[in-house]
């Protein structure tokens, strides 16, 4: 990236923007675009909100539900491998427009992984955001060399944070736009998710989804990170995960801008005692344990939804926040196990309903013609393991004690014969 933007090589990402006098200079330059965000969640916000009880659910393929983030640089046999054992279907990659020589590179791992569903995030660059025409040449440059192999892209990373390059929603709006003359003149067949918001600031998502700029997204992206709030089932301002879903979801109802699709593109949760690769504080940071519970909760309630259509964790390797940690040699984490048996088990799932009650969580859904239940509580009780039961637990393991501590950690249990 160009100065004063830097990318942090340990967390992933850009390093925090430090010039504040040239953050604050272009924040007054986009000062109108700030004020139609401002405007559009005063009048958007409210709607949606009243809206929310009448969103239906949709039928989510549940085969394309369960993604996970890859970078195709880091320790590239060993990623090969890894991605086979785990037989995800569904990857993330990440394609920098300040790296386009790299481009080569990144389709050769793409046709190691033709099989694969593949979804390339465009990260962007101040340069390219200020220069619609390098823009222009870069994405063109992308869709050609990947044609065939990619069709779908998410179009630009983290809107809502200056460190990214953006300081307004017109300012992304137009560059969207850009994208999307390009599909709709050269490259019909793609699929162009946007909006791109991370965390629970539905002020910006709102702006995205209700402006007068000449596109459409086929599918809005959410970076829908709740790290800060511990786990998936506590509340921010009173909304709990599946309640920001759903209100997300009733604002891509209500939109004329988009198809009803909605793409989790990045979530996780940093790990304690990584830093500097962790991408937060200390303070935020969870145990192996809670990261493998709070991870497959947050699979489970965005499946209970339905009406999220895809969620992508963030990411297979990496130090600070990932499945596997290769600081010092390759380390399977907990969460490692947990990922490759939800695979395993709810790849073709089909979702029934979802039980609460005195914070006891049941997720009923079907698998393969038996009924399967996921039972958690966040606080510890116990419960008959009975005859008809074949329980594994969150890793995979078979439980045959005849009492089963349900705790924050989840377990299966499928209900014999209970379905014909």
């Amino acid at each position: 990236m160009k100065e004063p933007f830097k990318w942090d090589n340990y967390s992933d990402q850009p390093a925090l923007l430090t010039d504040k006098v040239y953050k604050k200079e272009m924040r007054k330059r986009q000062v109108f675009s700030l004020i139609k965000t401002a405007l559009s969640a005063l009048v958007i916000l409210p709607i949606s909100l009243v809206a929310m009880p009448f969103v239906r659910r949709r039928v989510i393929e549940q085969s394309s539900f369960i993604s996970l983030g890859v970078d195709y640089e880091r320790e590239k046999d060993v990623t090969d491998t890894l991605l086979k054992e785990l037989a995800v279907q569904n990857i993330l990659l990440r394609c920098k427009l300040w790296e386009m020589d790299k481009l080569d590179e990144l389709a050769l791992f793409i046709k190691r992984h033709a099989d694969k569903n593949i979804t390339l995030k465009i990260l962007q660059d101040r340069e390219n955001i200020e220069d619609l025409k390098l823009l222009e040449k870069n994405l063109e440059t992308i869709f050609v060399k990947l044609d065939g192999l990619v069709i779908r892209y998410e179009i630009g990373s983290t809107i809502n944070r200056a460190k990214w390059g953006f300081f307004s929603v017109d300012e992304y709006s137009k560059f969207f736009q850009v994208a999307f003359r390009l599909k709709k003149e050269k490259f019909p067949n793609l699929e162009l998710l946007g909006s791109s918001v991370i965390d629970f600031e539905y002020h910006f998502t709102a702006h995205t989804l209700f402006n007068f700029f000449n596109f459409k997204y086929d599918g809005v992206s959410t970076l829908l990170y709740v790290d800060r709030r511990g786990a998936p089932e506590n509340t921010q301002l009173g909304f709990t995960l599946s309640d920001k879903i759903a209100w997300l979801s009733t604002m891509l109802w209500l939109s004329p801008k988009t198809a009803k699709k909605l793409h989790i593109t990045e979530t996780n949760w940093p790990l304690s005692g990584t830093a500097p690769y962790a991408p937060t504080s200390e303070k935020e940071c969870v145990s192996e344990e809670s990261y493998a519970n709070y991870m497959l909760r947050y699979y489970l309630l965005a499946f209970a939804s339905q009406q999220v259509d895809s969620v992508a964790w963030h990411q297979l390797i990496a130090p600070g926040y990932g499945l596997v940690d290769n600081r010092d040699g390759i380390k399977k984490r907990v969460a490692y196990d947990t990922f490759k048996f939800m695979i395993t088990t709810l790849q073709n799932a089909q979702f029934l309903r979802l039980d609460i009650k005195r914070d006891y969580y049941i997720l009923q859904c079907l698998v393969d013609d038996t009924l399967l239940q996921v039972h958690w509580s966040l606080i510890d009780t116990d419960l008959h393991n009975e005859e008809f039961f074949l329980v594994y637990d969150r890793d995979g393991k078979l439980l045959e004690n005849e009492t089963l501590a349900i705790s924050p950690k989840p377990t299966y249990i499928y209900v014999k014969d209970a379905v014909k």
